[in-house]
Formats: C-alpha cells, sequence, structure tokens
C-alpha cells in the first residue's frame, strides 16, 4: 500500500508541468492545475509518511529487466519515507507561492518550461527515494538533476544566471559519476545492482565505497569544499525554485550518505570522525561566509551550507556510535540529524520564500539599500522573524529540538572511553555553540537592516505587501516551525522509523529517542515560553496609553539624522568578519580620506568565495591556458577525425586483447 502510494505521488508530480503544455489560452488555469497536482502528491507523501511511521511496510514492486537477467524494485523503508515528506510537500508550498511570484500570464517565456521542470525535481527526487535497483536510482538522479538545471537557469537571458548553472551542470556531472563508481563496486562486493545490505564487503572495499560515496553525495548536499555550486545556484534561481533547491534538493546528498552506510557493515570509528570533522568546518565557515555577504538570497545560500554542516554532524555521532557500540549515541546524533533535515526544510524555504517576497516587493536583494519593510511588509516580516529564531536554533522552535538532540549525543561521546572521539566532540560541541551566535549575529544583521530603521532607497520606500497566494506558503511554514518546536514527540514515530530502517539492530535495544532525549521537557519550557510571549503581548497592547508620556527621541547631536546615518550590515558585521580573515580573504576597498575638508568616501567589501573563486577557476582557467598546444590536433579535416577514432578503436581492441589473454 505505501509503496503504491508512493508511485502514485512521484507520478502526480511528474505530471505537474503538462497541463502548462496543453491549456496554452488560460495560463492561471494551468498554474492552477500543477500545483494541484503537486498538492495530491503532498498528501500521497504524507499519507506514506503516516503509514510507516506505524508500522505499515508495503512490499517492494518489482519489474523484470532483461538486459541484465534482474529486477527493476521500488520500496518504501522508515529512511525513505522520513524524506519523502519535504521532497513532495516544499515543492507543492513553493507551486503555490509561484502562482504570484513567478505567473506563467507575466513569465511568457520561462513559466511552461520552469513548471515542467519544477515537477521534474519532485519525481527526480522522489524516484532516488524509493529505488532499490541502481539503475532506478541514477535514473530518478538524473531527472532531478537535469530539472533542477532547467529550473535554475529559467532567466538564461542573464549571464550571471548562466554561469551559475554552468557551474552546477559541472558539480552534478562529477557527482554523477562518483556514484557510478559507487553503484561498480557495490555490484563487484554483492554481484548484484539490488540495494541490499552488503555486510560481508571487504574493509578496503567498504572504505574506497564509502569515501565516494561522501565525494557523489557531499557534491549534492553542498558540504565545504565541495559546495561550489551552492551560492551561485540559490542566489540566481527564482525564489520558489531556491526554497526547493535548500529545502529538498540538498537533503538528496544527505539521504544518500545515509542510504550507502546503512548498506556497509559497521565503518571505523575514523570514518564517522571524518563525517563528523567534516560538518564541523561546513558549519563554522558555512555561517561566517554568511556574515560577509550583502546579497540577501546569497547569504541564505550560505547558511545551507552551516545547517547541512549540523547534519553532517549528527550523521559523524551515528556512525561513530555505531562502530563504537553506544547505541544511545547512535541515536541521538542520527536523530538529530534526521529532524534537522525536516527543520531546515520548513525553516529555509521559509526564509527563501520571505527573501522572495522582500525582491518582490522592493525589487532588491540588496540588504543595504532596504529597510524599514516591517511597517510596509508587517506579515512577510513575521514569517521572515519566525524563520530568523528558528534557523538560530532559539527556543521555542523547531531548529532548537534538533541541535539539542546533536548537543546531547556530543555531550554522551564525550563522556565515552575512546580517546579520539572524546576529544574531537570536546573540540565540536565549542564550535556548535559558536555557529549558533554566529547565525544570531547573521540575522539579526539581516532582520534589523532589512525590516527594522528607515528605508535606505527609494525602492524600499515604495515597497508594499506582498499577494496572499504569497503569505499562504509561509504562514503553512511558520506553524510547522512552531509546531515542532512545541511538539517535537510528534516527529518521534517516524523517527523511529527511520533509525530502525538505518541500523536493524537499533530495534533489539532500549534507546529510542523516547527514552534517549527528554523530548517532554522540551514540551513544558517551549509552551512556558510561548506564554510568556503571549502575555507581553498582551500588556503591551492593552497598556493605559494615557500613562505613556509621549516626545522626541535622543538623537545623539544629530539635528537633522537621515536614513544613511544608520549603521549598515557590512559595518555591523565588520567586526566578526576580523575573525575569520584568516580563511575567507575579505577583500576591501576604500578611497583616501585627506584633508580637513575631505570630498564624499566610499569603502566597498567583497567576499569572494575561498574554493570556487579563489582555488577551483583560477585552476580551471591555467589548465585552459596550459591546454591551447593541444589545438595543433583540430585541422577541421574529417579523414583527420576518422584516422583519431580508427587509432582509438584499435588501441582499444589491443588492450582488450591483452586483458583475454
Amino acid at each position: 500500500m505505501s509503496t503504491a502510494l508512493a508511485v502514485l505521488g512521484i507520478a502526480l508530480a511528474a505530471a505537474s508541468g503538462v497541463p502548462g503544455l496543453v491549456i496554452a489560452r488560460d495560463r492561471a488555469l494551468a498554474d492552477r492545475a500543477g500545483s494541484l497536482l503537486l498538492g495530491l502528491a503532498a498528501a500521497c507523501a504524507a499519507a506514506v509518511t503516516a503509514l510507516v511511521a506505524n508500522g505499515a511496510s508495503g512490499a517492494p514492486l518489482a519489474l523484470p529487466w532483461p538486459v541484465l537477467g534482474e529486477r527493476l524494485s521500488v520500496g518504501v523503508d522508515g529512511l525513505s519515507a522520513f524524506f519523502l515528506l519535504p521532497a513532495l510537500g516544499i515543492p507543492f508550498l513553493a507551486s503555490v507561492y509561484g502562482l504570484s511570484y513567478w505567473p506563467a500570464s507575466r513569465r511568457t517565456r520561462s513559466a511552461r518550461r520552469l513548471r515542467l521542470a519544477f515537477g521534474g525535481v519532485a519525481a527526480g527526487i522522489g524516484l532516488v527515494l524509493i529505488a532499490r535497483h541502481a539503475f532506478v536510482f541514477l535514473v530518478g538522479w538524473e531527472v532531478m538533476a537535469l530539472s533542477a538545471f532547467f529550473a535554475v537557469t529559467a532567466e538564461d537571458g542573464v549571464e550571471d544566471v548562466r554561469r551559475a548553472g554552468f557551474v552546477y551542470l559541472v558539480c552534478t556531472r562529477v557527482s554523477t559519476l562518483a556514484l557510478f563508481g559507487v553503484f561498480a563496486l557495490l555490484h563487484a562486493a554483492t554481484g548484484s545492482f539490488d540495494l541490499l545490505g552488503a555486510r560481508q564487503v571487504e574493509p578496503a572495499t567498504s572504505t574506497a565505497l564509502f569515501a565516494l560515496a561522501l565525494v557523489g553525495f557531499g557534491l549534492k548536499a553542498g558540504a565545504i569544499p565541495l559546495h561550489l555550486w551552492l551560492p551561485g545556484a540559490h542566489a540566481m534561481a527564482p525564489t520558489h525554485v531556491s526554497a526547493v533547491l535548500s529545502g529538498v534538493v540538498l537533503k538528496i546528498g544527505i539521504y544518500g550518505i545515509l542510504r550507502i552506510a546503512s548498506l556497509l557493515p559497521p565503518l571505523p570509528v575514523a570514518h564517522g570522525a571524518g563525517v563528523l570533522a567534516l560538518g564541523v568546518a561546513s558549519a563554522v565557515l558555512g555561517v561566517a561566509l554568511a556574515l560577509g555577504q550583502h546579497q540577501l538570497k546569497r547569504l541564505l545560500a550560505y547558511h545551507s551550507v552551516e545547517n547541512i554542516g549540523i547534519i553532517l554532524m549528527g550523521i559523524g555521532l551515528a556512525l561513530m556510535g555505531r562502530s563504537l557500540g553506544r547505541p544511545e549515541v547512535e541515536v541521538l546524533g542520527l536523530a538529530g540529524a534526521l529532524l534537522h533535515t525536516w527543520n531546515h526544510a520548513l525553516f529555509k524555504a521559509l526564509l527563501f520564500l520571505g527573501a522572495g517576497s522582500v525582491l518582490h516587493a522592493s525589487g532588491t536583494g540588496e540588504i543595504d539599500r532596504l529597510g524599514g519593510l516591517a511597517r510596509r511588509l508587517p506579515r512577510t516580516a513575521l514569517c521572515f522573524g519566525v524563520g530568523a529564531v528558528a534557523i538560530c536554533g532559539l527556543p521555542p522552535l523547531n531548529g532548537f529540538v534538533s541541535e539539542l538532540l546533536v548537543y546531547l549525543g556530543l555531550l554522551r561521546t564525550a563522556t565515552g572511553r575512546d580517546a579520539s572521539a572524546r576529544l574531537l566532540a570536546v573540540i565540536a560541541i565549542p564550535a556548535l555553540a559558536l555557529v549558533g551566535g554566529l547565525a544570531a549575529a547573521c540575522f539579526l544583521k539581516v532582520f534589523g537592516s532589512v525590516f527594522l530603521g528607515e528605508a535606505r532607497s527609494p525602492v524600499a520606500s515604495a515597497a508594499h505587501e506582498v499577494p496572499r497566494a504569497m503569505l499562504a506558503p509561509m504562514g503553512v511554514l511558520v506553524l510547522a516551525c512552531v509546531a515542532l518546536g512545541v511538539a517535537p514527540q510528534l516527529a518521534v514515530p517516524s523517527l523511529d522509523a527511520a533509525l530502525r530502517s538505518f541500523d536493524p539492530g537499533l530495534a533489539s535495544t532500549e534507546f529510542l529517542l523516547a527514552t534517549a532525549a527528554p523530548l517532554g521537557a522540551v514540551t513544558l519550557a517551549a509552551a512556558g515560553l510561548l506564554g510568556a510571549a503571549a502575555v507581553a503581548a498582551l500588556l503591551v497592547t492593552r497598556f493605559p496609553r494615557g500613562l505613556v508620556r509621549r516626545g522626541p527621541t535622543w538623537d545623539c547631536g544629530y539635528a537633522a539624522p537621515a536614513p544613511r546615518m544608520q549603521i549598515t550590515a557590512s559595518s555591523f558585521a565588520g567586526s566578526l568578519l576580523d575573525l575569520f580573515r584568516w580563511a575567507l580573504w575579505t577583500e576591501l576597498r576604500a578611497s583616501r580620506v585627506a584633508g580637513p575638508f575631505p570630498k564624499p568616501s566610499w569603502l566597498r567589501t567583497h567576499l569572494p568565495d575561498p574554493v570556487l573563486d579563489r582555488v577551483v577557476l583560477p585552476a580551471a582557467d591555467r589548465l585552459a591556458r596550459a591546454s591551447l598546444w593541444l589545438r595543433w590536433l583540430q585541422h577541421g579535416h574529417v579523414h583527420t577525425y576518422v584516422l583519431y577514432i580508427l587509432t582509438a578503436v584499435l588501441v582499444g581492441l589491443l588492450a582488450a586483447r591483452g586483458e583475454l589473454g
């Protein structure tokens, strides 16, 4: 039943772009029909998640494949069902948002293609999640990857969009090549392309498998230093596409790492320690890079790198706990990582949709050109504020719960017997605390510069609240963030099912999530905070106005304060960025100030990506220049190219003869 429902949901998602192709005259009707199909797909995903959480796992579906004499199978277990809900739910909310943000009536050139690609992304992800055969997995992976490329490059008339799309395409090709290596090694170890447990794999093969999986899926997840495509694609894509990229597409990399790890025997402790160290680096450097951004969507993109780092920290803990025979560490680490995938999908989609509303209302995403939008976009400001509190891991919202589970896992590891694991946990605990502090500072900068104060430009002064079709999905995401923050027990059945799918040995232990984490205390604390906030709001709104005396504020000696006197986002983050100058290489340019009556001066800061802009692109440029000597091979004569082909065939035949001999 659950597998059939999952297949139905994936088919509905794939068909969501078809109405835009066949209903040409009434474009609004085509948009609504596509959203309706995605809504039905999301309902199927919710039903599958509920069924699996209650123990109703469906039998796999299989079709014969004469090519290799195998059967192509799909199925749903706890792990795939856990990822399936956001995989189809977030695209549905984003498509509703797109009815007003990217309507076909105003985007006649790109709307049809974008709607088709949008459904392709959701369907491809769903197929990856239910695949139980390598061929099905790779088909879903390619559908997702290519559909995401066409979604990112919807505005392909812009040079920066084309550049971001090219970087994404190169990265996804490298990722796919790594996955070919993963499945080739898996076939060599098991004799089959079925994604079944391979418990008898040799240690060397297991290490190679996991390393290739970490590269292939890490590129998709966007972990540092494999995040090359992420900032540009998130910043240049239409905003509701960015919400799907960050909320869903990145998580398929996480799913892939977990799926391959679940197929292998317990890995050495060093493997989990390496994933934990990678997570710490991604979290710290991701939030530091976010602090230095001037463009709102690019800033949110680097926060995706940060949160992927937090998820990897939980996965590293789970792998270490599994290797050390400590189920409580495995449960806390994996539950924290899994719950953070849900939480990040919710609050990051909310933040991207909020950023899209700012862009839609003002026409700019430059943080230092905005300001005072809370008076002009009060509902958007409220939704964005909720997302900001959630992403900072503050109670009583959902980000706090998943980070708490990771903290508990780190504390348990720090009290263990393994010296190397204990040392790494002692380093990771303050690193995670640092990430939380820097995230709070970054979103204080963003919210203060964008929504508070006075408008810094005419476009900010003319901003207006967005339509209801854009506000409604944000409202749903706000409610979900509050619900999981106040009642995290709602996710426990799905988490327990995912934990057992990852490691069936956990079913025989008493360390399940309900006993390993104080979720009841979290609920009481969250309810108390919400109650205190409600009382404070009531007192403020009901306070007798006659007792309040109004007067001018202290103006710090300025007779005529102007918006340009406000502190900028760049100035706010400057002192914090100085702490990471050794790793980020911030570029600072300023005009010279001289004389008693200096002319107007200027100051500009630029934070290039330390991997893509500083290492990869310069190296690619040098390689291209060095390879110019090969142009003598290109003569433009057909007979020369035929000679090349015959030479290559002859060399291949000789090599094959040598191997057979």
